[in-house]
C-alpha cells in the first residue's frame, strides 16, 4: 500500500485532489475513487475493505442498527432521511405468512449532475457489497438486489465482478464471511428511466412492470418487493457503513455539524476549472469547497451566477448566498434549497438562465410516467412555456402562471418527480422573475401584441409587470374596504389559453 506521502505525490498530479481541503486522507472513507490501487478483491482488502466483517456480524443486527443511529447518518440519496431510524423500520421478526425481508441498492442515479454513485461502482465496488452485506444483516433480509442504471455498463460489469469475487472467496453466500449467516446479492440492470429512481418506481420495474410509482401507504417496510418488506436504500449509504462500525460513530460524526454529520461525495460540474468528485467533511463551505478543489469558478468568484447545489432537482441559489452558505442539509434548507444528491452545478455569468431551465424542464417532462394527471400535464405545459419563454415568444402573464403551475404540480403528483419538476422553476421564479420579464420586453413588439390580442384572444397588452399578489383595484377610503376597479379589457387578469 502507498506510503501518506507517496499518495500526496500522486495527488499533486491529478487537479481533482490537488488539495485534501478540511478532510485528512486518514478520515476519507473513499480511498480509491480515483482508481489508483484497482477494484479487485485483494486491492479492496489492502486499502481495508472486508476486515473483520466477521466480527461486525457476531455483534447482531440491533447493534449495527444502534451504531449507525449513533453515527448521525442521514441518506445520501437526496431525502436526508436517518439511515438507521430507516433501517429500524423492518420486521424483526419474520411476518407469520413467512414472507422474507428483502434490501434494494438504488444504483440508478439518474439525476442530471450526479455522479458519485458511479465513481464508487466503479472504484469500489467492494465497499458496496460490503456495505450491502452488513446492510442487510441489520435488517434481518435474505438477499439483496442493486439496481443499477442501464446506461452504466461498465459500472454494471465491475459490481459484477466484486460480487462474483466474494462469492468465491466466501464472503457471500450460505455462509457469509463464516458467520453463518445466509445472504444473496442479485445485480439486477433497469433500463434507463428516471422515474426507477422513486423507489415504489423501482420496486414495480424490479417485478417486470412498468416503472411507475405506487400509492403510499402501505409503505415498502411492510408490502415491498414481491409483496414482502423491502427498505430501498442508496449506494453511498451502505457503501460507508463498514467504516463507520469499523471506525466507530463518534469518529463519524466528529465532521459537520450536528445532525449534518460525516463524509459526503460532492461532484462538482459546470463553470469551474476543474470539475471533479471529492470527499469531504459534511458542512463544508460551499466557496471553500469550489476553490480547494476545482481552482475555483471560471473566470474568478466575480463571474458566479448562481448554484444548484443538489441536483437539476433543486432549486438554485444566486452568489450572495453561494459567498457563505454550508454544504448540509440544514443549511441550505434554511437558504430554501437542499443538498440533495450534492451534486454542485456551477454557472457564471456567460449562463443563460432561462435556457438553462428550459433544459430542465424538458427532461422532467420526459422522464415523466405520466400515470397522474399533474405531472403529465403540468410537467409538460411548463416545459413549453418555457422553451417559449428563454426564446423571447412568451407572453407576460405567463412569468407568474409558470410558478403557478409549479405549486400545483409539486403539491399534487404521486410521487417526488412532480416536486422535482417544480422545485428549479420555483426557484427561477422566486430569484431571477426580473430576467424573465425582461427576456419577454426584449423580444415582443407591444404593437403586434395588441393585434395578436384581437385576432386570437390573448392578453399580452395588458400591464403584468407589477409584483405579484399587489391588488389592482383601489383602497375606500372612507369604508376601509377593497373594491376592484372595472376591468378595461375583457381578457385582463386571465390567462393565456
Amino acid at each position: 500500500m502507498l506510503k501518506l506521502h507517496q499518495k500526496f505525490a500522486l495527488c499533486l498530479k491529478n487537479p481533482r485532489c490537488a488539495s485534501s481541503g478540511t478532510l485528512q486522507d486518514k478520515d476519507r472513507i473513499f480511498q480509491n475513487i480515483y482508481n489508483e490501487h484497482g477494484s479487485d478483491l485483494k486491492s479492496a482488502q489492502k486499502l481495508g475493505d472486508w476486515y473483520k466483517t466477521k466480527e461486525l456480524l457476531h455483534m447482531g443486527p440491533d447493534w449495527v442498527v444502534s451504531q449507525i443511529k449513533l453515527s448521525g447518518l442521514r441518506g445520501r440519496g437526496g431525502a436526508g432521511f436517518p439511515a438507521g431510524l430507516k433501517w429500524s423500520f423492518m420486521p424483526k421478526k419474520p411476518p407469520a405468512d413467512g414472507r422474507p425481508n428483502y434490501l434494494v441498492i438504488n444504483a440508478d442515479e439518474s439525476e442530471p449532475g450526479t455522479c458519485k454513485d458511479r465513481e464508487i461502482m466503479r472504484h469500489e465496488p467492494h465497499k458496496l457489497v460490503e456495505g450491502t452485506l452488513i446492510a442487510g444483516f441489520a435488517m434481518r433480509a435474505r438477499a439483496a438486489y442493486i439496481y443499477i442504471r442501464g446506461e452504466f455498463y461498465n459500472e454494471g460489469l465491475a459490481v459484477e465482478r466484486a460480487v462474483a469475487e466474494a462469492y468465491a472467496a466466501g464472503l457471500l453466500g450460505d455462509n457469509a464471511c463464516g458467520s453463518g449467516y445466509r445472504f444473496d446479492i442479485i445485480v439486477h440492470r433497469g433500463a434507463g428511466a428516471y422515474i426507477c429512481g422513486e423507489e415504489t418506481g423501482l420496486i414495480e420495474s424490479l417485478e417486470g412492470k412498468s416503472g411507475k410509482p405506487r400509492l403510499k401507504p402501505p409503505f415498502p417496510a411492510n408490502i415491498g418487493l414481491y409483496g414482502c418488506p423491502t427498505t430501498v436504500t442508496n449506494v453511498e449509504t451502505v457503501a460507508v457503513a463498514p467504516t463507520i462500525l469499523r471506525r466507530g460513530p463518534e469518529w463519524f460524526s466528529s465532521f459537520g455539524r450536528k445532525n449534518n454529520s460525516g463524509t459526503k461525495l460532492f461532484c462538482i460540474s459546470g463553470h469551474v476549472n476543474h470539475p471533479c468528485t471529492v470527499e469531504e467533511s459534511m458542512s463544508i463551505p460551499l466557496r471553500e469547497l469550489i476553490d480547494r478543489h476545482c481552482g475555483g469558478v471560471r473566470g474568478g468568484w466575480d463571474n458566479l451566477l448562481a448554484i444548484i447545489p443538489g441536483g437539476s432537482s433543486v432549486p438554485p441559489i444566486p452568489k450572495s448566498v453561494c459567498d457563505d452558505v454550508l454544504m448540509d442539509f440544514d443549511a441550505l434548507m434554511d437558504e430554501r434549497s437542499a443538498l440533495g444528491t450534492a451534486a454542485v452545478i456551477v454557472m457564471d455569468k456567460s449562463t443563460d438562465l432561462l435556457k438553462a431551465f428550459a433544459r430542465i424542464s424538458a427532461f422532467y417532462k420526459n422522464e415523466s410516467c405520466n400515470q397522474c394527471t399533474p405531472c403529465r400535464e403540468g410537467a409538460g405545459i411548463i416545459a413549453n412555456i418555457m422553451d417559449r419563454m428563454w426564446k423571447g415568444n412568451g407572453f407576460g402573464p405567463e412569468v407568474d402562471m409558470v410558478k403557478d403551475i409549479a405549486d400545483n404540480v409539486e403539491l399534487r403528483s404521486i410521487c417526488a418527480l412532480g416536486a422535482a419538476a417544480a422545485w428549479p422553476i420555483q426557484g427561477l421564479h422566486r430569484l431571477f422573475r426580473q430576467e424573465m420579464i425582461q427576456r419577454i420586453e426584449d423580444f415582443t413588439d407591444l404593437s403586434y401584441n395588441l393585434h395578436k390580442e384581437e385576432l386570437f384572444g390573448h392578453p399580452a397588452a395588458f400591464d403584468w409587470r407589477r409584483t405579484p399578489h399587489i391588488p389592482t383595484g383601489t383602497i375606500d377610503t372612507t369604508g376601509g374596504q377593497y373594491r376592484p376597479s372595472a376591468p378595461k379589457h375583457q381578457w385582463e387578469g386571465q390567462y393565456p389559453h
